[in-house]
């Protein structure tokens, strides 16, 4: 595929976050901005969570993770699960009672003001940290297979892709996000199910065929229940659940 196709393709994306942008700000103020005035759909917001959570960095490093190791890794997800559970059941329904906007706020009002800020502070500094290394990433996908044939340099790339950003969500805040989270899933679903279809056929075989591969090479083994290994179940699905709580919470 041509980069300028590719490139095409990345531009009519970005067009289109600012269009929704443009059309989920309109009549906002402070509370739409940070909380989407508390009247977001449900569905949208749930279904958004996967994208968030998924990034594009673990389209890309997970099927490593997997060629490497098997779907062991299926272990955290279900930590993962175990984690909303929590969420969903405890945190939230605190937080709608305590008419909270953040969990630090509850800190605050628990702990005091140091715990507020320092929750706040080691919260943003993993979250820039991690950001930072996941649009490393992606942009470094797009300079190989795109901008490097079109001559474009990887810090222009890099400054450019940060200003749409910042564009769509300083336009519209959270209930922005919502929908911009809602295409980004869709998108990365969508994607895989591509990939999917395009290794089978590159393989030669249909679905049931390439169950059959996997098996053969043990890369259907789900969990690992040897205490000693590194992907040992008990402790990547209490990991998953931890990191749930932690970075959604």
């Amino acid at each position: 595929m041509s980069p300028i196709l590719l490139f095409s393709f990345v531009i009519g994306y970005f067009m289109l976050l600012l269009v929704v942008a443009y059309f989920t700000s309109r009549n906002s103020n402070n509370e739409s901005f940070f909380i989407g005035n508390r009247n977001s759909n449900w569905m949208l917001v749930a279904f958004g969570m996967i994208g968030t959570s998924l990034s594009g960095v673990t389209f890309v490093s997970v099927p490593g993770t997997v060629g490497s190791g098997g779907f062991q890794y299926f272990q955290v997800v279900i930590g993962y699960l175990f984690g909303y559970m929590v969420i969903a059941f405890v945190l939230i329904p605190l937080y709608y009672r305590m008419n909270l906007t953040s969990i630090y706020t509850y800190l605050e009002k628990r702990f005091g003001v140091n715990a507020h800020k320092a929750g706040a502070f080691f919260f943003i500094l993993s979250r820039t940290v991690g950001a930072t290394a996941r649009l490393y990433l992606v942009i470094s996908v797009l300079q190989i297979f795109i901008f490097n044939k079109l001559g474009i340099p990887f810090v222009a790339t890099a400054l450019v892709i940060l200003l749409l950003i910042l564009l769509y969500t300083f336009e519209g805040g959270v209930k922005t996000i919502i929908y911009t989270d809602t295409l980004q899933t869709t998108g990365m679903l969508v994607g895989l199910v591509v990939c999917i279809i395009a290794i089978i056929k590159s393989l030669g075989t249909d679905f049931s065929g390439a169950l059959s591969m996997m098996g053969d090479k043990g890369y259907t083994k789900l969990f690992n229940w040897d205490v000693k290994a590194g992907a040992f179940a008990l402790k990547h699905i209490l990991g998953g659940m931890f990191i749930a709580i932690a970075m959604t919470g």
